[in-house]
């Protein structure tokens, strides 16, 4: 399975994984499509922005194809509880 193939089944979930399992997706499908984070942290008090910033830079470094195939990889394992 390719990275895209991935990203198209992921989206289409029967079922909408938990915030923490959307965010392990979010950070690595940011660091897959774009690399390092490259905008600034939003404020504290912007719960939901501040942990999708930390989800993806919590992938600082990762290079966009191991962050590619670390999503596929993440996808494998929730495949079964949600597709």
């Amino acid at each position: 399975m390719d990275f895209h193939t991935a990203c198209e089944k992921a989206k289409a979930f029967t079922k909408k994984p938990s915030d923490s399992e959307f965010l392990e997706f979010y950070g690595l499908y940011k660091q897959s499509t774009i690399g390092d984070v490259n905008i600034p942290a939003p404020g504290a008090l912007d719960l939901k922005n501040k942990a999708k910033w930390d989800a993806w830079n919590k992938h600082k470094g990762l290079s966009q194809d191991a962050a590619q195939a670390a999503y596929i990889a993440t996808y494998e394992k929730y495949a079964p509880k949600y597709a």
